[in-house]
């Protein structure tokens, strides 16, 4: 039986941290070789592929065409040997880089993501919250959730949960300016992010023309979850996903006066590099998180 060639392992090494960091120095210190020694097992790798891997730029390399389409395979092979080797002692180690939508980072992850961690207690994981879209492979990230519709190029995309809305209050509010009987009677409230076109989606959706421009402005703040926070100190009335509020309803610090839901198409999607799709880091958290927010959407629904 005859086996397939394969470039020595040093200078794979020395492409896949070069690749990752786009600096052959830094590649050099993860690894413990000069800036030299990373050049040269690079050559000899762009040598054994017959041609050129990286640009080299002063204190910057970055990837060929040809170096684009080997950088994630290399990466996903040496993650499933790690995985492999770590499943051999019996644990899986290293880490997770989660970056993930601060509204669904507050009001699920960081509710459940131990379990996760129960689950894998070597895995160390780290989570970043943010509004902005991580960049993978200059950033470490191993997996993100994102809020929208997509498509995003390159990515594979997991929907975890709809984005669905419905108008919320504090019971205080509600005590204070009277209980909301019909959609119409929200618009004598104070409006949150009147400008959200969630509003005028399900307002028009029950037969209640809406105005943005006749609403005084609210303070903009970005991130539902900040939203929600104004709405439960009796700010205001805001419209919010039910399903990231379960708590919030279930212990009254939030009322939503009519069940009607509505959507604009947009939901909660874990994403991840479409070569990075068998990585078993990767493989684990998805298989956890799809069936975890399966459970929690059920539950709520039902």
């Amino acid at each position: 039986m005859s086996t397939l060639p394969l470039p020595p392992l040093t200078a794979v090494r020395a492409f896949e941290a070069a690749a990752r960091h786009g600096n052959f120095t830094k590649a050099g210190e993860e690894l413990g070789m000069t800036q030299a020694a990373v050049s040269y097992q690079i050559k000899v790798l762009e040598d054994r592929v017959g041609t050129p891997l990286f640009v080299r730029r002063p204190r910057q390399v970055t990837l060929t065409e040809t170096g684009q389409r080997l950088a994630p395979a290399v990466s996903d092979a040496f993650e499933r040997l790690a995985a492999a080797y770590a499943d051999a002692r019996g644990t899986m180690e290293g880490s997770l880089n989660i970056s993930t939508a601060q509204t669904f980072a507050a009001n699920w992850l960081v509710e459940n993501l131990d379990k996760f961690q129960a689950l894998y207690p070597a895995l160390s994981v780290r989570m970043e919250s943010t509004q902005r879209l991580a960049a993978f492979e200059e950033e470490g990230v191993d997996v993100a959730i994102r809020g929208g519709v997509g498509p995003w190029p390159g990515l594979a995309r997991h929907l975890l949960m709809m984005a669905d809305f419905s108008p919320m209050l504090s019971p205080r509010l509600a005590e204070s300016a009277g209980m909301p009987n019909s959609p119409e009677d929200l618009l004598r409230l104070t409006i949150l992010e009147p400008g959200d076109n969630w509003w005028s989606i399900w307002l028009e959706a029950h037969g209640v023309a809406f105005d943005a421009r006749k609403h005084e402005p609210s303070a903009e703040l970005g991130a539902q979850s900040m939203v929600a926070r104004a709405a439960i100190a009796g700010r205001g009335v805001a419209i919010l996903t039910p399903a990231l509020y379960r708590v919030e309803l279930e212990n009254g610090l939030l009322i939503q006066p009519f069940p009607r839901l509505c959507s604009d198409g947009s939901g909660y999607w874990l994403v991840y590099p479409e070569g990075r799709a068998n990585a078993p880091k990767v493989k684990a958290f998805r298989d956890w998180i799809l069936k975890a927010v399966a459970e929690d959407v059920r539950s709520v629904s039902g």
